[in-house]
């Protein structure tokens, strides 16, 4: 299969969810190409091909223009499937490329299976494997789905694409940065993550001293921030942060799919759940199967004791 990959450039830089594209593709397995408007600076070397157009001639984001390009490198291309980040980005420009390929369009794969995809159903409960009968497909890939890549060495082929320039329907006004987090989950080496099976918000306090005692970030899976137990910030998950520590604590979390693509890149995974086949198991290196509220303070207290006698 030959696959498109739709980069994204932001102020002159390629955005880090671009480099997850190219472990899709290694998933996905055939050749790769891939197309940037912009960036000129920020050329990625994971592929055999470049197609490259100006953004200075095409704008920053212009969605019917970047749209005609991106269209124009897939046919040159040959390309079967066409691959962008689940971002504002991929959401806005997708479809428009789908229907100009004449292609199926599917959005949020997790995964990839005998060359169909895995997207999540049942608010991200389950999974389901797609196949397509069309001759193309373009897809979004969910943040966090698949393992950021690192770069070869060598550098693509750039080939320059172009079409015919036409006046803006829209003007890009501006980009508004959203609300700064207050907690830095990403960069955290141990994060401690409270679920819903902690049973309710005033025990809270027992995870996020275990986290401090660890030395670590405190965490959440979506139902708990939903519930108003903890800020935004503290989420884990496809629609929080996308954590890589190299120690993930899940206290009282089923593992929901959305949740795992959040925290798949850890280097160590402990989950403390009272069901033994709650799905966090199946990632888990330890499952430790028992009562979140009875374990953690008894956790807490070994770890401090350990820090005090070194």
């Amino acid at each position: 299969m030959k696959t498109l990959l739709v980069l994204e450039c932001r102020g002159g830089r390629l955005r880090e969810e671009s480099y997850e594209l190219f472990a899709f593709a290694e998933a996905l397995g055939g050749e790769r190409a891939m197309v940037l408007i912009g960036g000129e600076g920020a050329v990625p070397k994971a592929s055999r091909r470049l197609y490259l157009a100006d953004a200075a001639r095409y704008g920053e984001y212009d969605p019917d223009q970047h749209a005609k390009i991106i269209v124009e490198a897939a046919r040159r291309e040959g390309s079967d499937c066409v691959a962008f980040v689940h971002s504002s980005y991929g959401w806005d420009l997708a479809p428009r490329v789908a229907s100009a390929l004449g292609a199926a369009q599917v959005s949020e794969v997790l995964g990839v299976k005998e060359g169909a995809f895995e997207v999540g159903c049942c608010n991200g409960k389950l999974r389901r494997t797609m196949a397509t009968d069309t001759e193309r497909v373009v897809i979004t890939v969910q943040g966090g789905a698949f393992l950021s890549w690192e770069e070869p060495s060598g550098s693509p082929e750039i080939v320059a694409v172009e079409i015919a320039a036409e006046p803006p329907r829209i003007e890009l006004v501006g980009y508004e940065a959203a609300e700064a987090k207050t907690v830095d989950l990403g960069s955290a080496e141990v994060v401690v993550s409270a679920g819903r099976g902690i049973g309710k918000k005033e025990n809270i306090p027992l995870i996020a001293e275990l986290a401090k005692a660890l030395g670590g970030e405190l965490g959440a899976s979506r139902p708990v921030v939903d519930a108003g137990w903890l800020d935004h910030s503290h989420q884990v998950g496809s629609t929080g942060q996308v954590v890589r520590p190299r120690l993930y604590v899940a206290c009282g979390i089923s593992g929901a799919i959305q949740h795992l693509a959040g925290m798949k890149g850890a280097e160590y995974v402990v989950a403390i759940n009272k069901d033994k086949d709650a799905p966090i198991g199946e990632v888990a290196d330890v499952l430790v199967v028992a009562d979140v509220v009875q374990f953690v303070p008894a956790l807490t207290a070994r770890m401090q004791q350990y820090a005090m006698t070194g």
